[in-house]
């Protein structure tokens, strides 16, 4: 009896450490997300070409490549892109394309990837800056 009353409280201390870096990393990747900024990339600094952009915060992670002709961004195209449960935000690309602007509204639902898409986006043309 001894040893099965050891065993279950070794493992319930084993499962509250694993509980408590879970935790922990869960505070950090809502911490990484909030403190993303997106800036004023002026598309018109920005030389003709392809660029490549990604932004991680843990959770989620974003790998994308901006095509910039003409002063003008051509196209986006998501590379990679983990998420939670913000698939949907990869439309959020086209609203940039469109809009021809990083800082355009985040997908509902789907913000925090919204916020990680739009900091690749806006890390690749930060690459193409004149």
């Amino acid at each position: 009896k001894k040893l099965l009353v050891g065993v279950a409280a070794a493992t319930v201390f084993l499962g509250l450490i694993v509980l408590t870096v879970y935790l922990k990393s869960v505070w950090d990747y809502k911490q990484a997300v909030q403190e993303i900024s997106i800036g004023d990339v002026r598309i018109s600094d920005v030389a003709d070409g392809v660029y490549i952009g990604e932004c991680n915060v843990n959770f989620i992670y974003a790998k994308v490549e901006v095509t910039v002709q003409n002063k003008e961004i051509e196209k986006i195209r998501i590379l990679e892109h983990k998420n939670e449960r913000g698939q949907v935000a990869e439309t959020i690309v086209d609203q940039i394309v469109s809009e021809q602007k990083i800082d355009v509204d985040a997908i509902s639902g789907a913000t925090n990837s919204s916020k990680v898409i739009k900091k690749a986006v806006e890390n690749a043309l930060e690459n193409g800056l004149q």
